[in-house]
Protein backbone atom coordinates (compact mmCIF):
# COMPACT_ATOMS: atom_id res chain seq x y z
CA UNK A 1 0.00 0.00 0.00
CA UNK A 2 1.30 2.97 -1.27
CA UNK A 3 1.48 6.37 1.54
CA UNK A 4 1.03 8.85 -0.27
CA UNK A 5 2.47 12.05 1.04
CA UNK A 6 1.73 15.13 -1.41
CA UNK A 7 5.26 16.73 -2.00
CA UNK A 8 7.46 13.99 0.17
CA UNK A 9 10.03 14.30 -2.60
CA UNK A 10 10.82 18.01 -2.40
CA UNK A 11 10.14 17.79 1.27
CA UNK A 12 12.01 14.96 3.00
CA UNK A 13 15.37 15.56 4.67
CA UNK A 14 18.58 14.14 3.50
CA UNK A 15 20.63 12.37 6.05
CA UNK A 16 24.10 11.12 4.92
CA UNK A 17 25.18 8.02 7.26
CA UNK A 18 26.62 4.33 6.42
CA UNK A 19 24.86 1.67 4.80
CA UNK A 20 25.01 -0.04 8.43
CA UNK A 21 23.34 2.57 10.58
CA UNK A 22 20.49 1.24 12.02
CA UNK A 23 17.98 4.52 10.51
CA UNK A 24 19.14 2.62 7.06
CA UNK A 25 18.25 -1.27 8.47
CA UNK A 26 14.25 -1.08 7.21
CA UNK A 27 15.23 0.29 3.79
CA UNK A 28 18.16 -2.26 3.55
CA UNK A 29 16.21 -5.34 4.72
CA UNK A 30 13.18 -4.68 2.39
CA UNK A 31 15.80 -4.36 -0.90
CA UNK A 32 16.67 -7.81 -0.06
CA UNK A 33 13.82 -9.41 0.47
CA UNK A 34 13.14 -7.90 -2.70
CA UNK A 35 16.26 -8.68 -4.75
CA UNK A 36 15.15 -12.50 -3.34
CA UNK A 37 11.87 -12.54 -4.58
CA UNK A 38 12.85 -10.94 -8.33
CA UNK A 39 15.80 -12.79 -8.87
CA UNK A 40 15.85 -15.94 -6.49
CA UNK A 41 18.82 -18.28 -6.27
CA UNK A 42 22.41 -17.76 -7.86
CA UNK A 43 24.05 -20.95 -7.92
CA UNK A 44 22.31 -21.62 -4.97
CA UNK A 45 23.28 -18.35 -3.21
CA UNK A 46 20.52 -15.77 -2.29
CA UNK A 47 20.64 -12.98 -4.48
CA UNK A 48 20.32 -10.59 -1.67
CA UNK A 49 24.09 -11.24 -0.78
CA UNK A 50 25.12 -9.15 -3.14
CA UNK A 51 24.04 -6.32 -0.71
CA UNK A 52 26.73 -7.04 1.39
CA UNK A 53 30.07 -7.34 -1.27
CA UNK A 54 31.28 -4.16 -0.31
CA UNK A 55 32.24 -2.98 3.07
CA UNK A 56 30.26 -0.38 4.34
CA UNK A 57 33.56 1.44 4.60
CA UNK A 58 33.28 1.59 0.91
CA UNK A 59 30.17 4.90 1.55
CA UNK A 60 32.07 7.20 3.33
CA UNK A 61 33.59 10.42 2.13
CA UNK A 62 37.03 9.30 3.19
CA UNK A 63 36.99 6.51 0.71
CA UNK A 64 35.07 8.77 -1.78
CA UNK A 65 31.69 7.48 -1.32
CA UNK A 66 28.38 8.55 0.24
CA UNK A 67 25.12 6.49 1.98
CA UNK A 68 22.09 9.21 2.03
CA UNK A 69 18.45 8.55 3.29
CA UNK A 70 15.74 11.00 2.45
CA UNK A 71 13.73 10.80 5.71
CA UNK A 72 10.19 11.61 6.25
CA UNK A 73 8.90 14.34 8.88
CA UNK A 74 8.37 11.68 11.15
CA UNK A 75 11.71 10.38 10.68
CA UNK A 76 11.16 7.33 9.03
CA UNK A 77 13.56 6.22 6.43
CA UNK A 78 11.56 6.63 2.77
CA UNK A 79 14.62 6.49 0.55
CA UNK A 80 17.99 5.76 -0.01
CA UNK A 81 21.30 5.33 -2.08
CA UNK A 82 25.02 5.67 -2.41
CA UNK A 83 28.06 5.74 -4.16
CA UNK A 84 31.44 4.58 -4.35
CA UNK A 85 34.70 5.74 -5.52
CA UNK A 86 35.65 3.59 -9.17
CA UNK A 87 38.66 5.54 -10.02
CA UNK A 88 40.02 9.53 -10.88
CA UNK A 89 36.59 11.25 -11.11
CA UNK A 90 34.49 8.20 -11.31
CA UNK A 91 31.78 6.91 -8.93
CA UNK A 92 29.38 3.43 -9.52
CA UNK A 93 25.73 4.73 -8.04
CA UNK A 94 24.57 1.55 -5.85
CA UNK A 95 21.08 0.28 -3.80
CA UNK A 96 19.16 3.07 -4.93
CA UNK A 97 15.97 1.98 -3.09
CA UNK A 98 12.50 3.76 -2.22
CA UNK A 99 10.12 2.06 0.72
CA UNK A 100 7.54 -0.31 -0.86
CA UNK A 101 4.77 2.13 0.91
CA UNK A 102 6.22 5.19 -0.97
CA UNK A 103 6.80 4.45 -4.31
CA UNK A 104 5.35 6.55 -7.22
CA UNK A 105 6.00 10.26 -5.95
CA UNK A 106 9.62 10.65 -6.97
CA UNK A 107 11.69 9.41 -4.62
CA UNK A 108 14.24 7.58 -6.41
CA UNK A 109 14.45 10.70 -9.06
CA UNK A 110 15.46 12.79 -5.68
CA UNK A 111 17.64 10.38 -4.62
CA UNK A 112 19.58 10.06 -7.59
CA UNK A 113 19.88 14.09 -8.30
CA UNK A 114 21.41 14.11 -4.98
CA UNK A 115 23.44 11.81 -5.82
CA UNK A 116 24.57 13.59 -8.60
CA UNK A 117 24.88 16.57 -6.69
CA UNK A 118 27.20 15.48 -4.31
CA UNK A 119 29.41 13.65 -7.00
CA UNK A 120 29.57 17.23 -8.74
CA UNK A 121 30.79 18.38 -5.81
CA UNK A 122 33.31 16.47 -4.75
CA UNK A 123 34.62 17.26 -8.73
CA UNK A 124 33.20 13.52 -10.01
CA UNK A 125 32.86 13.57 -14.05
CA UNK A 126 31.16 10.55 -14.83
CA UNK A 127 28.97 8.08 -13.09
CA UNK A 128 28.34 4.83 -14.03
CA UNK A 129 25.81 2.17 -12.25
CA UNK A 130 24.03 -1.17 -12.69
CA UNK A 131 20.45 -2.35 -12.58
CA UNK A 132 18.85 -6.11 -12.97
CA UNK A 133 17.48 -7.30 -15.93
CA UNK A 134 13.86 -7.45 -14.11
CA UNK A 135 13.75 -4.08 -12.83
CA UNK A 136 12.15 -2.46 -15.46
CA UNK A 137 11.37 0.59 -13.94
CA UNK A 138 14.85 1.80 -13.30
CA UNK A 139 15.70 1.12 -16.31
CA UNK A 140 12.99 4.22 -17.24
CA UNK A 141 14.61 6.34 -14.44
CA UNK A 142 18.14 6.10 -15.29
CA UNK A 143 16.98 6.92 -19.34
CA UNK A 144 14.50 9.51 -18.22
CA UNK A 145 18.27 11.02 -15.76
CA UNK A 146 19.92 11.13 -19.45
CA UNK A 147 22.33 7.88 -18.41
CA UNK A 148 23.65 5.99 -21.15
CA UNK A 149 22.84 2.66 -21.27
CA UNK A 150 25.88 0.27 -22.02
CA UNK A 151 23.36 -2.49 -23.47
CA UNK A 152 21.00 -2.71 -26.07
CA UNK A 153 17.72 -1.55 -25.00
CA UNK A 154 16.16 -3.89 -27.56
CA UNK A 155 17.78 -6.99 -26.79
CA UNK A 156 17.14 -10.15 -24.50
CA UNK A 157 18.09 -8.04 -21.09
CA UNK A 158 18.13 -11.55 -19.13
CA UNK A 159 20.78 -12.77 -21.37
CA UNK A 160 22.79 -9.45 -20.32
CA UNK A 161 22.08 -10.43 -16.73
CA UNK A 162 23.09 -7.17 -15.41
CA UNK A 163 22.75 -3.14 -17.70
CA UNK A 164 25.24 -0.81 -17.35
CA UNK A 165 24.81 2.90 -17.14
CA UNK A 166 26.75 5.91 -17.87
CA UNK A 167 26.76 9.65 -17.54
CA UNK A 168 28.91 12.70 -17.83
CA UNK A 169 28.09 15.25 -15.14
Amino acid sequence: MTQSQPGLASTARVVVTRPDDPLAAPLVEELSREYDQRYGLNDGIPSSVELSRYPAERFTAEQGGTFLLLVDADGQPVAGGAFMREGDGVVEVKRVWTHSGFRRQGLARRVMTELEAEAARRGVHTVVLTTGARQPEAVGLYLSLGYTPLFDLDGDWEEVSYLGFRKSL
